[in-house]
């Protein structure tokens, strides 16, 4: 049951931005937390615990690990070839540039994905596309209610109240969620979910190397969207001498027609992402017992899987 009804009823995601929460465990957990042979487990236990926490508190039926596949892709450089530079540790000839991530987490997330597996956690990374893409896709086809638990603002555009589209933004752990709605994002930011892609392309985003418009900010981004509705509104305000714009506001927006011309499609999260047929339920006992009995006794996962098997289960 891929995307749909489960037993008749319609299914709760939840959608996991899976790099964004193990960055947070490895940073969240000491590296004292250590497998028996003195390798640092500290991300594989903090996402372990974050799992439990999140399955605990809110009750999905179905679970996707979303992963970054290409957390760079091509397809977004050759539009705007800033997009993540300053992230790059090495670029290669052949496949995806590497990402600058520390020394002591590039070994933990293999077992991670060994972990999910054995467990039955649906895992899903798709080549050319980040796990962002991947999220947007399932959220699309979902019939029913979605959680997106990522620490990544971006993905704020796909917050729909219609549709029952959340964020659960991790403010300290898993344990205090931020959620994020429409109503939040009006307050916050002055749009809704589907202005906030508008808002983060004007603005730009210094983390994404994305450059924005010059000299407009988020609050002058948010006034020219409710003025004129959204960015082809804006830019065809730039046409109309009638136009409430500043005399800069249009200088800048005309001279900024390249970037906004290409700029939608590098910040607009995919929908179209070729997703595998994949069991997005909850697994409530591991789809290889022999396998994570194994990965435990190696990694010492101690714990933080017992008590995530536990809740599984319950």
């Amino acid at each position: 049951m891929p995307y749909g009804m489960m037993r008749g009823v319609t299914a709760r995601l939840m959608l996991l931005d899976t790099a964004s929460l193990y960055f947070r465990a490895y940073f969240g957990v000491p590296d004292s937390v250590r497998a028996p042979d003195g390798t640092p487990v500290n991300a594989v236990r903090g996402l372990l615990d974050f799992i439990d926490r999140l399955v605990k508190d809110h009750r999905p039926d179905r679970l996707v690990a979303c992963m970054d596949a290409d957390w760079r892709p091509q397809w977004r450089v050759d539009l705007i070839p800033s997009y993540k530079a300053h992230r790059v540790a090495e670029e290669r000839a052949a496949g995806p540039d590497e990402e600058e991530v520390p020394d002591t987490l590039s070994p933990q997330v293999p077992v991670i994905e060994e972990v999910l597996d054995a467990l039955g956690i649906a895992r899903v990374g798709v080549a050319g596309y980040e796990a962002d893409d991947v999220i947007g896709t399932f959220t699309a086809r979902a019939d029913g209610p979605v959680d997106i638990v990522t620490g990544d603002r971006d993905l704020y555009q796909l917050v729909d109240d219609a549709r029952g589209v959340r964020v659960l933004y991790p403010l300290k752990g898993v344990g205090t969620l931020q959620t994020t709605d429409e109503a939040w994002l009006r307050e916050k930011y002055g749009v809704d979910g589907a202005g906030y892609a508008d808002l983060a392309l004007l603005r730009g985003d210094p983390s994404d190397g994305l450059p924005g418009v010059p000299g407009i900010g988020e609050k002058t981004a948010a006034k020219l969207l409710a003025e004129f509705g959204d960015l082809a509104g804006i830019m065809a305000a730039v046409d109309d001498p009638g136009a409430k714009l500043t005399p800069s506001q249009r200088k800048r927006l005309d001279e900024a027609r390249p970037y906004v011309a290409v700029a939608p499609k590098v910040v607009l999260v995919a929908a179209d992402v070729p997703l595998p047929d994949v069991d997005t339920a909850l697994p409530a006992a591991p789809r290889d017992p022999a396998r994570l009995d194994a990965l435990a006794a190696r990694w010492g996962l101690g714990g933080s899987l017992q008590r995530l098997l536990l809740t599984l289960g319950g």
